[in-house]
């Protein structure tokens, strides 16, 4: 039986300005395949390689695939049904399958305006997937698909989605099949050289208000540091790899497994072979202050950090349970320690002003880090700030849900306005840094590695690509007033997902009864504003054992 893997082709301005990412969710699927027995399994990185509807055409005519399958996040979710689409063309008896956060959270929504898509599958894919293919290669497929745990699909009219599946509950016995991947295609444009996006843990206690990744991984799990080090060694050897982001949401929340990761890699020499990336909470880093010196040891360069505002009412909002004057402690720290650090700023929400537009820059300049982010907030519909702010969501085209478009309008500016002071954020941050910072900041490795980055930020800049700046028509702020993000408002929430949120909404103003009541304060939330609750986070109750 072939199976055939495709990345939709999806750019945004993003993060892959840095250079191209190995889509890591195509290894850890396969390697379990593969365990399972499966061995003509093909994949096709369409974005890497930037095909077109006419080359994804014929690569499926020419490979005749039984499966075709891809993931989607929120943005590149139309690019994915549009390749599912094209293999119902192309390839109709094959199986389509489609997996992923957005289709996990939204299958009403995927199979309501896709009814191409044959099964979704929800939450981690690694067993999922396996019990898919058996049922499909035994010749029990559609007829054992209720059976299965963890999918969705259309019967009929009727969309089904069965139990849960657990979640995986060791870790250790993923082996990802990095083979698969075309090594010498994923460069990161700062030090000219082959990136990896290894997993170290998968899931996070903590359960910020804009963030859904605690919700789909559901409990924390970490792997035996002993074996992530013995991928890491292969992905160096093997593969050629020189740089490695760990994909997880905080890789430092077990200090004791962190500490042993670090001394793994120490004792194996990859540090004078490997550098790499993290992405952590402030809050680690003042936890470890004493550590820093041992992790740049380890190979450890870059830091991004959840600074997320730098106003305390909006941490508060964003649920961060961090302080203001965390962040720039936690940058001090990092410098001193030789690791570069990258803070992140989330803006753009209903009530952003110029003011705090200007406040973020006036912040980050005074708190110094080596890179600042400034992401427009993304309204993820399956997350406990949507749901606050749900009825002020205009725009549902999700191919412009990607950090870089202004999604939310800002009661006290338009669109346009917001998007140019954001640059102007940009400009005056990263012109200081160019001509002040980065030049003269030592000779070895930190000079060069910030030169890099300015290099892949000028490249996304002369080519009209960071920010989605072309596809929006913005040259500066000459030009704002010609700004337009032509959103596709003909897209619109599905009847089935609407009442899907709805029921959602019941729930978690339920489970905010229940809390208060046990607290001996019970107080009935006002009618229509059950939308406006918070849900509770973490846990294990996030995926319905039924719908």
């Amino acid at each position: 039986m072939r199976i055939v893997f495709v990345h939709p082709n999806y750019r945004s301005g993003g993060a892959e300005i840095a250079g191209n990412w190995p889509p890591a969710w195509v290894a850890y699927l396969t390697g379990s395949l593969r365990t399972a027995g499966y061995d003509d399994i093909i994949f096709v990185d369409a974005m890497t390689n930037n095909l077109s509807e006419d080359a994804v055409r014929a690569e499926f005519r020419r490979l005749k695939p039984d499966v075709v399958a891809s993931t989607s996040i929120t943005p590149s979710i139309y690019a994915a049904e549009r390749l599912l689409q094209i293999a119902q063309e192309e390839v109709p008896n094959a199986v389509r399958v489609l997996g992923g956060i957005h289709a996990t959270f939204m299958f009403k929504q995927v199979l309501s305006e896709a009814p191409w898509v044959d099964v979704i599958v929800r939450g981690e894919g690694e067993e999922i997937v396996v019990e898919l293919m058996n049922a499909i290669r035994d010749g029990k497929w559609p007829e054992s698909r209720r059976d299965i745990k963890g999918l969705a699909f259309l019967d009929g009219d009727e969309i089904v989605a069965t139990a849960a599946a657990p979640t995986i509950k060791d870790l250790d016995a993923i082996k990802p099949d990095w083979d698969i991947l075309e090594w010498e295609k994923y460069i990161y444009i700062p030090l000219n050289c082959k990136v990896a996006i290894p997993n170290m843990a998968r899931g996070c206690p903590f359960t910020c208000s804009f963030c859904s990744q605690w919700k789909f991984w559901r409990d924390y799990r970490i792997r035996d540091p002993k074996l992530v080090v013995d991928e890491i060694e292969e992905l160096v050897n093997k593969h050629g790899v020189g740089f490695f982001i760990l994909a997880d949401e905080e890789p430092t929340i077990n200090r004791k497994k962190f500490i042993a990761f670090c001394q793994e890699l120490i004792d194996r020499g990859l540090p004078d072979k490997v550098k790499w990336g993290i992405n952590t909470r402030v809050t680690d880093i003042l936890r470890d202050e004493e550590l820093l010196p041992f992790y740049r040891k380890a190979g450890l360069v870059h830091i991004s950090l959840g600074t997320e505002a730098a106003a305390q009412l909006k941490l508060d909002q964003f649920n961060k349970e961090t302080r203001v004057e965390d962040n720039k402690r936690a940058i001090q720290l990092l410098r001193d320690a030789d690791i570069l650090t990258e803070a992140q700023f989330i803006v753009g929400l209903d009530n952003e002003t110029p003011e705090t537009l200007e406040e973020t820059f006036q912040m980050a300049w005074d708190w110094q880090p080596d890179l600042a982010n400034w992401a427009m907030y993304t309204p993820w519909p399956f997350t406990p700030l949507f749901q606050e702010l749900h009825n002020k969501v205009e725009v549902f085209d999700y191919s412009r849900y990607n950090f870089v478009n202004p999604i939310m309008k800002p009661e006290a500016m338009d669109r346009a306005e917001l998007l140019d002071r954001v640059m102007n954020n940009y400009r005056r941050f990263y012109m200081r840094k160019a001509l002040f910072h980065y030049p003269w900041r030592g000779t070895g490795f930190r000079r060069r590695y910030l030169l890099g980055c300015l290099k892949a930020f000028l490249k996304a800049g002369v080519g009209r690509t960071f920010y989605d700046l072309g596809k929006n028509n913005y040259w500066g702020p000459q030009s704002k007033d010609k700004v337009k993000f032509e959103f596709d408002m003909t897209r619109q929430p599905a009847q089935a997902q609407i009442a899907d949120w709805e029921s959602a909404a019941d729930r978690a103003a339920q489970a905010r009864a229940r809390r208060q009541s046990a607290d001996n304060s019970f107080k009935m939330p006002a009618e229509g504003n059950a939308a406006e609750v918070k849900v509770c986070g973490g846990g294990d109750q996030q995926l319905e054992d039924a719908r």
